[in-house]
């Protein structure tokens, strides 16, 4: 029975995606690459089908096209692959010394990261004892720009990106905090990256403020953020500081290590 004769209870709806499956999981099977003609046998796809395919997956760099008819996994898996692989090491990493910033706070606190245009929650470390009803679970998204962590992955772009997610997202608001205008935002996060660190004034939900800390790998690339959220009366400035050295911690774990040696916990 070849590979797209197979039957499972995940079949895809559509029959191209099926098709796109099967190659690339017999390519996979084979350290070495492959011909056309050995790919068409074993998937059980006529040549012509097959090489239209083949086509299309090294147009989108998930095959390589080693010299003509020859073929084998392309470069943007191994990319896809370590990005995922960044995402569970940062989370794998990340629970404990949140759950330890939770201890010593009580109030919840999020592990994000960059999805396009939002903020991810992937993490979430909270208790019943913070007082404020947790709105954004994990999976839950919202706006860069609306956003503690989010700031911190805008002050890492360079102004010409910032700008051209200004004019895409239009700087929607939901709260009468909220930035709204690419001066307001300018601003803001030009004190992000003097501070090191980055807030969120009740411009995502009304009641709630953020404080938040970037997350840094091995190459010194922002990964994730760690915040920390409280219903606005009741945020305390001395969270700040173990806020950022949480995130230091979890840093230090991915094997960043900064260039300046001076934390930024010292500014506060």
């Amino acid at each position: 029975m070849s590979a797209v004769q197979k039957t499972t209870r995940d079949q895809p709806a559509i029959q191209v995606i099926e098709r796109m499956f099967a190659i690339l999981d017999v390519l996979a099977a084979h350290s070495e690459p492959m011909p056309l003609k050995t790919i068409a046998e074993r998937t059980g796809l006529h040549p012509s089908t097959a090489h239209r395919i083949l086509n299309d997956l090294a147009t989108g760099r998930l095959i390589d096209r080693c010299e003509p008819g020859i073929y084998q996994l392309g470069m943007r898996l191994l990319e896809l692959g370590n990005l995922v692989k960044a995402r569970l090491n940062v989370r794998d990493v990340a629970l404990g010394p949140m759950r330890e910033l939770h201890r010593l706070t009580h109030q919840p606190v999020n592990l994000s990261m960059r999805q396009g245009d939002e903020i991810v929650y992937i993490e979430r470390t909270y208790s019943e004892r913070s007082g404020m009803q947790v709105v954004r679970t994990v999976g839950g998204h919202a706006p860069l720009h609306l956003t503690s962590v989010g700031k911190l992955f805008l002050a890492a772009e360079d102004p010409q990106r910032v700008k051209a997610y200004a004019m895409r997202t239009g700087l929607v608001g939901h709260t009468r905090n909220s930035i709204t205008n690419a001066a307001q935002l300018e601003a803001e996060l030009a004190r992000v990256r003097q501070m090191g660190y980055a807030r969120d004034n009740e411009e995502l939900e009304l009641g709630v403020r953020c404080m938040a800390a970037g997350i840094y790998d091995d190459s010194g690339q922002l990964v994730a953020g760690l915040s920390l959220s409280a219903p606005a009366d009741r945020l305390q400035e001395d969270w700040l500081g173990k806020v950022i050295d949480t995130a230091v911690t979890i840093s230090a774990a991915l094997g960043y290590r900064p260039r300046n040696s001076a934390s930024v916990s010292r500014r506060l």
